[in-house]
């Protein structure tokens, strides 16, 4: 027996058209209604007798079809305004046998109020189709390599040459450095660079993942493992990553309790899925990354120790944009390019009293602050040269104030008269640090172990700090 519409009965088709939940209406070449369901009738305030065999435009307020039968152009998720709202319709011309014979149109929602019910019973949907899309593209892909990290002073320059003569080792990978700095963009130059660049880079940030749903994310489940699990399992991050790369942003926000099954990953090279009777094997490189002070919240006992040495194994310190000198200049000109893209504008350039303001502010947010000043600044520029008056309030007003004169710097001395910067609090604190290391050791005549003793910190502690302010 074939099978086809010549099987269904005629009355049957009209009443699944209804049943479809969409209006329908068919006109032809002189836009007369042929066909209208009762759908589109009761909406309109008519019946589907009254509607057949007059123009469309006499029966639907602001209709195109007429339009659409003759042009032979469709029109899709068009607003229509009718009866005082607005409903989404879609116009298609109708061709038989090569030849445009008239239209057919198609309402699925009535006015926005139904859309945004509909959206939002959707929207989670969408929302976790966006997620898994976007981690698809990551793993897929790392996007960063070496020539991409801007910048030519001397320290940015060395932890560079650092990073690209280790991104070829098999060893764990610790990198520090403020929020804004950087980080990922080295973790992934480093993965692109590395034995296993043709294999799944996977970042991770520990900090915006629930601590209920951490070791899920990393190591999987297996079937039935919890209420609401996917029916035959999930995947976790680690196997993943297998023969890859995964970055650990935010390791410093891991949970104790997480820290300690990383640890296990990191010893044994295997995973235990959530559930699961049977560990799984994986070979992955591990690059961790943080703005904490790890090794005083291992101090603190906020951080394990033992895992603190497994994932210091190579250590890569960021320094802040204000302690490289001159890249700032150049950062700006790479992500001015960036941003002409983003607002289709081309011949963007700082002005040199804007280059100069750049150069005296801190940059407590590092590369990240200076991108959302630029791009801030090209949302208000008139021009193509960004001037003072385009930055944000707090870099135009930011100024040199002068210390107050004592009476007595009058007799004796030259006046001091000289306009001063203020420092940081971070910076002050850094410099009252090394003096205090500096004291110690001349106390101690260069004895390291006695000056961290004097100092009631720890050896470990006391070197970094020694390395980290040039002091040998």
């Amino acid at each position: 027996m074939k099978l086809g519409l010549n099987n269904i009965p005629h009355h049957w088709i009209e009443e699944i058209v209804n049943l479809a939940g969409e209006r329908i209406v068919v006109v032809n070449r002189e836009g007369v209604i042929l066909y209208i369901n009762s759908a589109y009738c009761e909406f309109l305030g008519t019946s589907v007798d009254l509607a057949i065999g007059r123009p469309v435009e006499d029966v639907i307020e602001n209709s195109r079809m007429h339009i659409v039968a003759k042009t032979g152009q469709k029109e899709l998720a068009a607003l229509h305004p009718i009866n005082g709202s607005e409903m989404i319709a879609n116009r298609y011309p109708l061709i038989i046998d090569g030849e445009l014979v008239g239209a057919v149109g198609t309402v699925m929602f009535r006015n926005p109020e139904e859309w945004r019910l509909y959206q939002s019973k959707i929207q989670h949907l969408v929302e976790e189709i966006k997620y898994y899309k976007t981690k698809a593209e990551k793993i897929q892909k790392s996007k960063y390599y070496f020539k991409d990290l801007i910048g030519k002073s001397a320290s940015f320059s060395a932890v560079k040459s650092l990073a690209e003569r280790i991104s070829g080792s098999q060893s764990a990978v610790l990198i520090l450095g403020d929020s804004g700095t950087g980080k990922e963009l080295f973790a992934s130059a480093i993965h692109n660079n590395s034995t296993r660049a043709s294999f799944p880079y996977v970042p991770i940030n520990c900090a915006s993942i629930p601590e209920h749903l951490l070791e899920s994310e990393l190591f999987g489940y297996d079937d039935g493992a919890f209420t609401g699990a996917k029916k035959g399992g999930k995947k976790g991050q680690f196997q993943i990553a297998n023969r890859g790369t995964i970055f650990l942003d935010e390791i410093g926000d891991m949970p104790l309790a997480m820290q300690s099954k990383l640890l296990r990953v990191l010893q044994e090279r295997e995973i235990l899925p959530v559930g699961g009777q049977k560990s799984i094997a994986v070979d992955v490189r591990i690059i961790a990354a943080t703005h904490r002070d790890l090794e005083k919240m291992v101090e603190e006992g906020k951080f394990r120790q033992d895992l603190y040495y497994r994932l210091n194994v190579i250590k890569i310190e960021i320094p802040p944009l204000r302690e490289r000198q001159g890249d700032i200049e150049l950062i700006s000109m790479k992500l001015l390019e960036k941003l002409e893209r983003k607002f289709y504008r081309k011949g963007i350039k700082l002005s040199d009293e804007v280059l100069e303001r750049l150069n005296q502010h801190k940059w407590q947010g590092n590369v990240r602050e200076l991108e959302n000043v630029l791009e801030r600044s090209i949302n208000v520029l008139d021009g193509n040269t960004i001037e003072i008056a385009h930055l944000p309030l707090y870099l135009r007003d930011q100024e040199t104030v002068s210390l107050p004169k004592k009476e007595s710097d009058s007799v004796g001395k030259a006046s001091v008269n000289a306009a001063m910067p203020v420092q940081s609090l971070k910076e002050t604190l850094a410099h009252v640090e090394k003096q205090a290391i500096l004291n110690a050791l001349s106390a101690t005549m260069g004895n390291k172990q006695e000056a961290a003793k004097l100092l009631e910190i720890g050896k470990t502690s006391f070197y970094e700090k020694c390395k980290l302010y040039d002091i040998q």
